[in-house]
Parts: structure tokens; C-alpha cells; sequence
């Protein structure tokens, strides 16, 4: 390769793993494999190696992580949480192996080796001030991370008080257990929610909760596994090895990452790590290699670190498994906002330690892509993912048989023709159906329905919505509203009594209003500001049926996309029988006109942030709405007020740089109440 072509190539991969390590590192929400990312990672750094003129400070290779989030307090770490090297064959760990032992020959002393496994979650750091945990700080790009103490306290292995009082920092490997994970997604699938790619994604994203009552329903667990500063003994002996560190750490109540064998032959080392690989299937947590550390803390300080990774550890990374299968079909699934999603039916293959037959194909756009089609020969993998994937075909084994597949112009549950989202310009992948009465999206929807940001129908989760379905007591949300207690007392788990609760709380649904109406029916695109935001402007939801898109579009915050998902969703037959049944139930169709009258706070904007002493966010937020305030989410030159609680982040910080009024809980009751602030 020229240097002309290096460069460009340099910039494209530094502008790519940029992309992929923002994904990975602050929005937990990766799209390619760990394998694809260190492979865009290996290469970067062998064509800075041979161009070092283009080689720069700046580069990838030259930094860990991602940044600090803006959401969470930032916190300098005393030690830096560095990264590994990685190494993917026995060829490359072997000369990571022969090189520490050169730069250790002087010393003449034999230099063992640790091998453990490479938890695959998120690095943190624990502080720990005479016994007590003080601070829990994710590991962000190595110097800075983000202050996820409250969240830290929720996991149940993690000591909150040590028992000797001793002062130390501790790192680990935050992870989300397979069995959580597996039912987390179960749950999302019932909701009609996005499913979570893999366990790593789910672990970083409960750990940012904002709410540490959320990240205590994800039930995270982890491994320690180094021990940072600190004394580990109170009389301040001074730990020689990587093992004793560990065991001395799991003395004090750590739950740590088990040693598989000290050494200094490489053939056990190679088997160990063989050994690892061949049962990772097995193990609670998600691994995606082993780590290879040499054991001498002594020795560690003279092998040093390079800017990024310490010279006396590898991550040896294991390839992702791949599987040839045959594609049989192509079925198309219908989610709760009526997407259509193509996924594969395969001739069953042994994967990763489990047997797939189905894989997700995403959309349209990814089948074109990939020029996969039914018939062909593909390559499934895992690749740390629990959700199997197609990675393409095999052409040359085609024999012309081979179809391929079509987006079907009419939903396969209901009949109903589909609609294409506008801003895919009509690609297929966004195939839709808008029918209210699809029976594929019926489950989802009524659970979408009686949720809490919609209806709020305590007691109708996802177990009695799939009850109801079943024993045919309901066929669309107006059918919840013809229940009677007779029925609902005789379904299994039910009884009298769950069935009287079960009807108060339908009945008090009635009085929810338009707004959380308009949300909970379900429009593509439209969330609970984008309703609430409609119904002021409208009054009611029958209005809706005579509008059109240039007058939904005057509203602050609804574009073109938005009102046209309005208009085509209004515009079906079964809408207006929907909309006419719950109508006759009772449901109120009307803004309150008295509300709308007494909005106090009409045209100011608040931000709410941190944790207050008696108002969850959520209900200050819906105060501050009913009285006309808008409610943002991040604090601007044009943001009123900022309500500060406790733990207060970013936006506290942001809103003291731009001027903006902070307030309390105490101040913002005074204005709920049409009290004027001094």
C-alpha cells in the first residue's frame, strides 16, 4: 500500500472504531461483534507500525474506552484503569511470553504466570475509606470515569463494609448473569420492546441507570479481579503476587475471578486457556478470552506499561464460533408497533454450546446487503452475542434454486396492506403494519396499553394480558373495558379478590386522559411528549380524525415523519371503531378544559435532575406538565429552571455555567402551589 492510500485507509478505520467505541463504550448499544471491533483495532495499529509519519496522539490506539458519560458525576481515577493487549492465536501469546521473559532475564528469576478468565461486562473501580465503600466509578477512558456509587451499592456481592477498616481500591468486572439477561429479554420480547444484544450491553446500560431502584431489578453481579492502592492488611504487609492479592481479597468478602493455574510452562498455560474455552458455555457470566498476567508484583514494576496497556499482561481473545446451516425460509414476524421483521429458519446447528435454528436478519436492507436467500448455504455465528446472527452466504454452493426474498405488500397476520417509513424513502426494511386490530401486534399492544406511561391498569401486566387473550375475553383494548368480575375471577392466579382490584383499576383507568390514551394506542413514533404535546394543541383525541399533517406539524417538536404516523393511524376504518368503542366505554376522549385554563407555568421549561427528598422525577415532572411547563431533559439558554436533588450532575454544573435558576424540591412545591419565588 502507498502512503496515499495508507493515509485515507488510517482516517476511515479512525473514524470507524471512533463510531464503534462511542456505541460500545457510552450508549451500550454495539452493532458489530467484539471480534470485528478488535479486528478494526489490529489493523489500524499495524498500518500506524508501518506509517509512522501518519501515526498520531490522538489515534484509537493511543486511548482506552469511551468518555465519561454527561448524564453522571465525573470522577479522576488515583490509579489508571488501563487496558489489555490482546492477542488471537497460541503463536501471538507465545511471543508476548517470550518478550517478558527477555526483559526479565537480567533478574535470573523464574517468572510464573496467571491465567484467569476475561469477564465480558464492565470495568469498574471500588473505594473503600477505613472499611466503608465510598465510591464506585466505571472505568470511562482510563483517567476519568463516572461516579455509579449509588448503583454500585444495589449489587448484592459487593461488601458494603469491609470487615477490618482498611482504606483500598479494588477493580472488577460489573456483569449481568446469563439467567437475568435471558428473562430481561423475555420480557422485552413479551413487551414488544428491543431486544438487548448481549449480556455486556445490558450490564453497562443497568449500571448507568439514573434510577438505582431500575439497576437493583437487573440483579448485576461481579468478579474483582485487581487489586488498584491501598493496604490489604492492617498491618501493612505488602502482597508479593497477583495471587496472593486475590486471595487475600476474597478473604475480605470479594467475589473474585478464580486463578485457573500459576506457571511457568507455556503448555499449560495453552491448555488452561484451551480448557476455559471449551466450558465458557457453561459459566454464569459471559467471556470473551483469558487473561495471561505475569504473577510477581515485583517483576509487573519493572516490565512497566506502555501508554495504553501494561507490558506484563495479554488478553488472549477468543475467535467467535462460526457454523454452516442451511437457510429453509424467511419468516416475517410482526412487532407491537407493527414492524416487520425478517428472521431466518435454519437447519439446526450446534452453536456456542446450544442449537440454533432461527437467527435475526434485522431488515430488508441487511438480506440485500449480505445477498442472502432462501436456499442458500450461510454462516451463522454468536460472536459473545446470545442472539445468533447471519454473516452471509456461501454463493458457490448455490445451485440456482435459491429465491430471492420479497418484503410481502400485506401483513401476513391481519391482510392489511403496509405502509413504508418516509425516512427510509420507501426501503423495505421498514415494512409496517398500522391495523390496531392486527392480532400478531394484539399482545403486545394491550401490554403497551395498560402500562404505566399509558393507561396505568395496575395488575394488568404481561401474564393477564396473555391470560385474557387466551380465554378470549378480549380482542382489543375496548374489549378490556366490557370485562366482567365472573370471568376474570376464574382464570388461573385470579380469585375474587385479584379480580375486584383488577376491575377498580380499569375503572380508574377511564379518567387517564387523552393524552395517555394517545400514547398508549400505540402510534409509530409517538412517545408521551409527542402526545401530550398534540392533545394540548387538539383538546381531544377525536380531533384528531379531521386533522392533517401541515397542522400537526405547527406543533414545537412534531415533524413531518410524526404527522403523517398520526394521519395514516387516524385514517383507518378500524381506528374510528376503536376510538367509538372506548368512547361508549366511558374513556375520556376530552382535555380537562379547568386544567387547561389554570396552567400556571404555561411557557417555562424545567430540568430535573439528581434524586429528591419525596418527588420521584416522574411525578415532579407530571406536576410541572399539568400546570403547562414543558419538561426537558438536558439544560439549554432557553431551559426556566433547573430542580436539583441530591447527586446532582452535569446539568447542575451546565446550568451554573449558563446562569440558569436552580432550585429544590422546597422551591418547586412553592410553585406548584402559584407561589412567586424571591
Amino acid at each position: 500500500m502507498d502512503e496515499k492510500n495508507a493515509k485515507r485507509e488510517i482516517a476511515r478505520l479512525r473514524k470507524e472504531i471512533r463510531h464503534h467505541s462511542k456505541l460500545y463504550y457510552e450508549l451500550d448499544a454495539s452493532e458489530i461483534s467484539d471480534f470485528d471491533y478488535d479486528m478494526l483495532f489490529r489493523r489500524l495499529g499495524e498500518l500506524e507500525a508501518e506509517f509512522p509519519q501518519f501515526d498520531s496522539p490522538s489515534s484509537p490506539t493511543h486511548k482506552v474506552g469511551g468518555r465519561a458519560s454527561e448524564r453522571l458525576k465525573k470522577v479522576t481515577h488515583l490509579v489508571k484503569m488501563d487496558s489489555l493487549s490482546d492477542v488471537f492465536s497460541f503463536e501471538e501469546l507465545t511471543a508476548f511470553l517470550d518478550k517478558s521473559r527477555q526483559q526479565l532475564a537480567e533478574g535470573g528469576e523464574e517468572i510464573f504466570y496467571t491465567v484467569e478468565p476475561k469477564i465480558d461486562g464492565l470495568s469498574v473501580s471500588l473505594t473503600y475509606d477505613k472499611g466503608e465503600l465510598i465510591l464506585g466509578a466505571t472505568r470511562g477512558d482510563g483517567i476519568t470515569g463516572e461516579d455509579v456509587t449509588a448503583n454500585i451499592r444495589t449489587i448484592a456481592s459487593i461488601p458494603q463494609q469491609l470487615a477490618e477498616p482498611l482504606s483500598l481500591t479494588v477493580r472488577g468486572e460489573v456483569y449481568m448473569p446469563r439467567d437475568v439477561f435471558s428473562k430481561l429479554n423475555e420480557e422485552k420480547e413479551a413487551a414488544g420492546e428491543k431486544m438487548l444484544a448481549n449480556p455486556r450491553n445490558a450490564a453497562a446500560g443497568s449500571l448507568r441507570q439514573l434510577d438505582p431502584e431500575e439497576t437493583a431489578k437487573r440483579k448485576l453481579d461481579i468478579f474483582v479481579f485487581n487489586f488498584q492502592s491501598g493496604n490489604l492488611y492492617e498491618d501493612g504487609h505488602a502482597p508479593k503476587s497477583h495471587r496472593e492479592t486475590i486471595e487475600r481479597m476474597r478473604a475480605l468478602g470479594f467475589h473474585t475471578v478464580d486463578i485457573l493455574c500459576t506457571t511457568t510452562k507455556d503448555a499449560e498455560i495453552l491448555a488452561a486457556i484451551e480448557k476455559l474455552g471449551s466450558s465458557r458455555e457453561a459459566l454464569p457470566c459471559g467471556i470473551d478470552g483469558a487473561v495471561i498476567k505475569v504473577d510477581a508484583l515485583s517483576q509487573r514494576e519493572m516490565l512497566g506499561e506502555t501508554s495504553s496497556t501494561p507490558k506484563w499482561a495479554a488478553a488472549y481473545k477468543y475467535p467467535p464460533e462460526e457454523k454452516e446451516t442451511k437457510l429453509l425460509d424467511i419468516a416475517v414476524q410482526v412487532g407491537r408497533t407493527g414492524v416487520l421483521t425478517p428472521n431466518a429458519v435454519l437447519e439446526p446447528v450446534q452453536l456456542a454450546g446450544t442449537t440454533v435454528s432461527r437467527a435475526t436478519l434485522h431488515n430488508i436492507d441487511i438480506i440485500r446487503q449480505r445477498d442472502i436467500r432462501v436456499g442458500d448455504t450461510v454462516i451463522v455465528r454468536k460472536a459473545g452475542d446470545i442472539i445468533p446472527e447471519i454473516t452471509g452466504s456461501i454463493t458457490s454452493k448455490r445451485d440456482g434454486s435459491e429465491q430471492i426474498f420479497q418484503i410481502p405488500s400485506h401483513c401476513p397476520s391481519c391482510g392489511e396492506s403496509i405502509v413504508f417509513d418516509k425516512e427510509d424513502e420507501g426501503e423495505a426494511g421498514a415494512a409496517r403494519c398500522i391495523n390496531a386490530d392486527c392480532p400478531a401486534q394484539l399482545e403486545r399492544r394491550l401490554i403497551h396499553f395498560a402500562s404505566k406511561g399509558a393507561m396505568g391498569i395496575d395488575g394488568m401486566g404481561p401474564q393477564i394480558v396473555r391470560l385474557l387473550i387466551e380465554n378470549d375475553l378480549i380482542q382489543s383494548a375496548a374489549d378490556i373495558y366490557k370485562l366482567t368480575p365472573g370471568p376474570l375471577a376464574a382464570l388461573p392466579r385470579m380469585g375474587p379478590q385479584s379480580a375486584a382490584n383488577l376491575m377498580a383499576a380499569i375503572e380508574k383507568s377511564k379518567t387517564a386522559g387523552p393524552a395517555r390514551l394517545l400514547f398508549g394506542l400505540g402510534i409509530h413514533h409517538i412517545g408521551t411528549a409527542a402526545s401530550e404535546a398534540i392533545i394540548k394543541q387538539f383538546g381531544s383525541i377525536h380531533a384528531l380524525f379531521e386533522t392533517d399533517v401541515p397542522a400537526l406539524c405547527q406543533i414545537e417538536d412534531i415533524g413531518e415523519i410524526m404527522a403523517q404516523s398520526v394521519i395514516d393511524f387516524f385514517s383507518l376504518p378500524e381506528t374510528k371503531l376503536l376510538i367509538q368503542r372506548l368512547s361508549d366505554a366511558g374513556v375520556v376522549m376530552e382535555a380537562d378544559a379547568d386544567v387547561s385554563e389554570a396552567q400556571s407555568l404555561r411557557g417555562l421549561t424545567f430540568v430535573l435532575t439528581g434524586t429528591l427528598p419525596t418527588l420521584s422525577r416522574a411525578e415532579a415532572g407530571e406536576k410541572l406538565k399539568h400546570l403547562g411547563a414543558k419538561v426537558s431533559g438536558s439544560v439549554s439558554s432557553k431551559t426556566s429552571y433547573v430542580v436539583a436533588g441530591e447527586a446532582a450532575g452535569s446539568k447542575l454544573e451546565r446550568a451554573q455555567q449558563l446562569g440558569i435558576p436552580v432550585i429544590d424540591e422546597t422551591q418547586l412545591l412553592k410553585l406548584l402551589q402559584g407561589e412567586v419565588l424571591e
